[in-house]
């Protein structure tokens, strides 16, 4: 079953007020448009366009809830509350969003119990589990950069940043290397990430020593001094971690998230490459516009760069603190035109599918018992010249058309699927065939 599915996009202070509606072809609204949700999540679960087709149900969450076999298919229907695993995002930043990381399952499960128990409403400001569920997401940049934080980096890159930031100090009219002192002094021994995190969050966000606070104001000044002598033309070693700072500084001054940057790998991805955030991972979108996909859960710890709740202690538990490679998620090509982004995790699935005009199409299917609708179409398309790419689901899928215009088949029935649309496939519709030219993103279980 083909199912249009429909929301209004969220509206954050960090959102665009264009980009989401350039992409999906709608008049801007005026206001900063930062997140279109499509899924079952209880926060804005999606919109059903027919709600007749459903038995009347008007959201996607109300039609799981009462018919969980139909939606879902019987493997995610067997448990005692059936819910779809993943909630899929039209995400477009245009400041920067909260340095944050999200726990693992187990973590959030035993979270969850603890605050239950404790009697913290589930809506209080100082919650930090909300549901008991991990939240690993994936990135795919569709702006042709999209920057971001993510991970910690490597101790010789952050000796090397403070190194620039010495030099910067020296050149200074007013050199204060007491503040730098203090930076390097917490992070020295074996836990000097996790000491240096625990010391700038403490100490920045009400601790009475004053020093994280010196410490901001002056790498602030030095990223400043350092934009006036790259316009004279010297050569700085970390202009964009610098040129970070400032425009964390203004979004959020005084913040001691703008020297937890400086610990983080600063990532520009192109268009088409993809990040994928495992439980632990710190991050911070920072700008640009992508598809997200992630585990279906509201479990945020927050690390600065935001007004709201910082459970210091929590989030120094959730953190890891190890220093990895940026870690870009490489696609699966599973036939032409057809990419599959795998993560480690059994929440969701992210395929890319893209076909230009006179571009190759992928070859006829044969049809199947099980598949007939899908091979008839598929035939048919490759007739006619039209590009057309497959895919197989194993579990209820949810696809957004962002360029063009496909006419989607699969077992039993097809849809017409054009720029802006949306549309929740349930999985007994097997082999899907996409036929036409333009792009589409599709999210699935594994």
């Amino acid at each position: 079953m083909f199912v249009g599915i429909t929301n209004t996009p969220r509206h954050y202070a960090w959102g665009s007020t264009t980009a989401i509606a350039g992409l999906l072809g709608y008049d801007p609204s005026g206001t900063a448009e930062a997140e279109l949700w499509l899924g079952a999540h209880p926060g804005s679960p999606s919109v059903i366009t027919d709600p007749e087709q459903v038995g009347g149900h008007h959201t996607l969450l109300d039609w799981i809830h009462a018919a969980p076999e139909e939606a879902l298919g019987a493997a995610l229907a067997a448990p005692a509350a059936p819910r779809l695993p993943y909630l899929l995002k039209i995400l477009a930043a245009a400041g920067p969003l909260s340095l944050q990381a999200h726990p693992t399952a187990e973590r959030a499960r035993i979270g969850f119990g603890l605050e239950n128990a404790a009697g913290i409403p589930q809506d209080a400001a100082d919650r930090n589990y909300r549901d008991p569920f991990h939240k690993p997401e994936v990135i795919f940049a569709l702006s042709d950069t999209f920057e971001a934080l993510c991970g910690f980096r490597e101790p010789v890159e952050i000796r090397g940043i403070l190194g620039e930031l010495r030099a910067l100090d020296v050149a200074s009219d007013d050199p204060q290397p007491g503040a730098l002192d203090a930076l390097e002094r917490h992070l020295l021994g074996d836990d000097a990430l996790r000491d240096c995190v625990d010391w700038l969050l403490r100490d920045g966000r009400g601790g009475d020593s004053g020093e994280v606070a010196w410490l901001v104001e002056r790498v602030v000044a030095l990223a400043v001094s350092a934009a006036d002598l790259a316009e004279s033309g010297a050569i700085l070693d970390y202009p964009l971690e610098l040129a970070t700072v400032r425009d964390l500084a203004r979004a959020y001054p005084g913040d001691p998230g703008i020297v937890i940057s400086l610990l983080t790998n600063r990532v520009s991805l192109r268009r088409g490459e993809v990040l994928y955030l495992p439980a632990g991972n710190i991050h911070a979108y920072l700008s640009g516009l992508g598809v997200e996909l992630m585990a279906a859960s509201d479990n945020v710890l927050r690390g600065g760069l935001s007004p709201k709740h910082i459970d210091v202690d929590e989030l120094l538990e959730v953190l890891e603190f190890t220093p990895l490679p940026v870690p870009y998620l490489p696609p699966v090509l599973s036939s032409p035109g057809v990419s599959e982004y795998r993560p480690d995790v059994d929440d969701f699935v992210l395929v890319h599918i893209a076909a230009e005009a006179g571009g190759a199409g992928a070859p006829a299917a044969a049809a199947s018992p099980g598949d007939a609708g899908a091979g008839a179409h598929a035939a048919a398309a490759s007739r006619a010249g039209v590009p057309m790419r497959q895919f197989t689901l194993t579990g209820p899928a949810i696809a957004i058309c962002t360029a063009g215009g496909f006419l989607v088949a699969g077992a039993g029935a097809s849809v017409a699927l054009k720029r802006g649309e949306s549309v929740y496939i349930t999985p007994d519709e097997g082999t899907l065939t996409f036929a036409g030219v333009g792009e589409v993103f599709l999210a699935t279980t594994p």
